[in-house]
């Protein structure tokens, strides 16, 4: 699929959209926060890094060469609070929560970042930046303690639109009466009495949250790169800090595009630790396919608020399945036509087989509105929708019309089109990456496992009740028929009757006000 249309992103240091232009040609550098590694991590860290993933296949399939860097953060005080509670080596506790971290990545089917950085093992990038920022003379050391001076940032604001001079101690920055202003923050902080340390030249300590990212981002893709994402949450203080910091590290520091996700919020209030209203990534993937949260994600504009309901997961678990059902369908009814079997096909009177008109336009439809939408600032939102789902049913009523006895010619242009379209389908999944390597079989009976688990059941439970139903029909009892049936898909179990057989699907369930999913612990979709 060819880019015709020139790639705009939404810029957050200029608040426009903008065409998107590489420092260097053909390459892209890339940096996006990620989590700070104390806990198992929930729907906003999913959103960002399913967000920034599509971001990064979207830019592969552009044909630029990526260098993407997701860091962890594993040196923080919660991780030291998490890990004295428990009784666990900090260091230990962090590397923990960063494999579990991995292990929802890969269910929600995210590429491996080209690097993935720890604090702990950049603390001497880190400690060279902050020594420079120092002999800049825009840092100052108290006690132990670095603190960079924001009254020597000249700029500073210009991300967020924050002035200094509207500050008030407390908010968003600590209260320390040492600081020269209550905006300073720290670049290292001494070490307390029994905390893990290292040494450096200010006395033993460790990194203040903001400087791990300017170290590491410079390290990996220098002080001058294309991209940096996270949150809109980091926007202030975190990505103003690093903006300050860095430029202060090096006058000829520069990221061209700040991206920022939007928050994830539960019945249209922010998830927050306070209310006590968010999800981890592995409580939803317990009861709904990755696929299906990965759907959801992507189903607003990156940059909008995402809603989080359950009948939100189950629509995007339906979706999931109608898809993955088109294209075992078309898998099957493909399998006695495949390539070598096509060619041993006579061509009659010297004709070949081409793909017909309604399939070329189909395509083209498909692969415009896909570039289109894409290159409008990853407008994700809505890939899915028109010719998608248009694609989709000619997949499904060219299954049906292949069925028909029909002359060879017509039969063989008809297979040639539904190998064409599928392609284009599965291209357009795999940039967003909805298409598993699992086969479509798999995914379809993980689907299935899933919604019987929300339901309640187990197959033979929904075999049992087709058996009573089936009875109940032979007899003409038909309001026992139709009660079951209608019982089973207020559960998200719908029955279908196809010849003289009944089968069973997931289905949205008919009651969409349904108890959310019970919350077990909580934290920030920042943290």
């Amino acid at each position: 699929m060819a880019n015709e249309e020139e790639f705009r992103v939404y810029n957050s240091m200029t608040q426009q959209k903008e065409i998107f232009k590489t420092h260097e040609p053909g390459r892209v550098g890339m940096y996006v926060c990620g989590v700070t590694a104390y806990d198992l991590s929930h729907l906003g860290h999913a959103r960002a890094a399913v967000n920034f993933d599509v971001l990064f296949r979207y830019l592969q399939h552009l044909g630029y060469q990526v260098t993407y860097v997701r860091n962890f953060t594993d040196v923080d005080d919660k991780i030291f609070r998490r890990a004295n509670e428990l009784g666990e080596e900090p260091l230990s506790l962090s590397n923990r929560f960063c494999e579990e971290y991995l292990v929802d990545m890969a269910d929600l089917q995210c590429l491996t970042p080209t690097h993935q950085p720890r604090v702990s093992d950049h603390m001497e990038q880190i400690k060279d930046m902050i020594t420079q920022i120092i002999n800049n003379d825009c840092a100052y050391l108290v006690d132990g303690d670095v603190f960079f001076a924001v009254d020597k940032s000249p700029n500073y604001g210009q991300l967020s639109g924050q002035k200094l001079e509207n500050h008030r101690a407390g908010e968003r920055v600590a209260v320390d009466s040492r600081k020269r202003n209550p905006a300073d923050f720290a670049l290292w902080k001494g070490a307390k009495p029994g905390e893990l340390s290292w040494d450096s030249p200010w006395g033993p300590g460790r990194p203040g949250w903001h400087i791990e990212c300017s170290a590491m981002s410079a390290h990996y893709l220098s002080f001058r790169f294309d991209i940096h994402g996270g949150g809109i949450d980091l926007i202030f203080p975190h990505h103003e800090n690093e903006i300050a910091q860095t430029c202060a590290a090096c006058q000829e520091s520069r990221v061209s595009y700040w991206m920022h996700n939007g928050h994830v919020t539960n019945n249209n209030e922010k998830m927050s630790k306070s209310l006590g209203n968010f999800f981890t990534i592995r409580e939803i993937t317990q009861r709904y396919h990755p696929l299906a949260l990965r759907h959801f994600l992507i189903s607003a504009h990156y940059r909008s608020p995402l809603n989080y309901t359950v009948s939100q997961l189950d629509g995007a678990s339906d979706a999931v399945y109608y898809i993955y059902q088109t294209l075992q369908d078309c898998e099957d009814a493909l399998s006695p036509f495949q390539e070598g079997s096509l060619k041993e096909v006579p061509e009659q009177k010297g004709k070949t087989a081409r793909v017909t008109s309604a399939a070329q336009e189909c395509i083209s439809n498909l692969r415009s509105e896909f570039q289109t939408k894409m290159s409008d600032d990853l407008n994700t939102a809505q890939i899915l929708t028109v010719a998608f789902q248009e694609a989709l049913k000619f997949i499904n009523s060219s299954l049906n019309t292949l069925k028909k006895k029909q002359p060879k010619q017509q039969q063989l242009s008809m297979i040639e089109s539904l190998i064409a379209v599928e392609k284009e389908v599965k291209e357009v999944l795999n940039i967003l990456g909805l298409l598993s390597s699992s086969t479509y079989l798999e995914v379809l009976e993980q689907l299935k496992d899933k919604a019987l688990k929300r339901a309640g059941l187990v197959e033979n439970d929904v075999l049992h009740l087709i058996e009573e139903r089936t009875l109940a029909r032979k007899n003409k009892d038909f309001s026992k028929s139709d009660q079951i049936r209608a019982d089973l898909t207020v559960k998200g179990i719908a029955l279908m009757d196809v010849g003289d057989e009944t089968i069973w699907r997931p289905c949205v369930p008919v009651e969409q006000e349904r108890n959310a999913l019970p919350v077990e612990q909580t934290a920030s979709t920042t943290d």
